[in-house]
């Protein structure tokens, strides 16, 4: 179980040390987030303002500068998780041969937790955002439903700092020496 919990440990710490330097979502292909299908849904000539590709990126830029504020109020939730989880089969995550199996128990322990955390955040920045074009466009919308614009955000956000746990997590167990420790070389077979 400890070894289990050194290896979520060191991933997570790694995976937000990484998300929560600047641009830490934007220019990460695998944990950037994209604008919610909500924004594109529009009619008319606002639908191809929206859509353009340089509405696009700067909407998707403030999107992922909000999940940096998210993200660090995620972490210690996360940190949380893995000091008081409960490890069932800690032998089995040890040898599995997914190299990611710790990662998915523990997103699959802490369920929507972290969504839950991370939508009021979201909410509230969307709102007094400091990117300009995200009031222009909110304002130009009618009816929108920042509340499912925050959903969907920290529903990505989720998959994504559970993605980069995961790749942190797979890099450790393919290089456990890198870590330098002891306990993390031994369950990896390095004596």
């Amino acid at each position: 179980e400890e070894a289990v919990r050194r290896l979520l440990f060191l991933s997570s710490d790694r995976a937000f040390a990484r998300l929560l330097q600047p641009g830490g979502f934007w220019d990460d292909q695998v944990t950037r987030l994209v604008l919610p299908e909500s924004l594109g849904n529009r009619g008319g000539v606002l639908a191809r303002i929206l859509t353009g590709p340089l509405m696009k990126d700067r909407l998707s830029r403030a999107f992922n500068d909000m999940a940096y504020d998210a993200a660090e109020r995620a972490a210690p939730a996360v940190a949380d998780a893995v000091r008081t989880i409960g490890v069932r089969n800690a032998l089995a995550l040890i040898r599995s041969s997914d190299p990611m199996a710790a990662t998915a128990f523990l997103h699959q322990e802490m369920g929507t937790s972290l969504v839950e955390l991370m939508v009021p955040e979201f909410g509230d920045a969307i709102r007094v955002s400091r990117e300009p074009l995200v009031g222009e466009v909110l304002a130009a919308l009618t009816g929108v439903d920042v509340g499912g614009i925050a959903q969907s955000l920290a529903m990505q956000a989720d998959n994504a700092i559970f993605r980069a746990i995961g790749r942190e997590e797979a890099a450790i167990r393919a290089d456990p020496r890198s870590t330098n420790d002891p306990m993390l070389m031994a369950a990896f077979g390095i004596k």
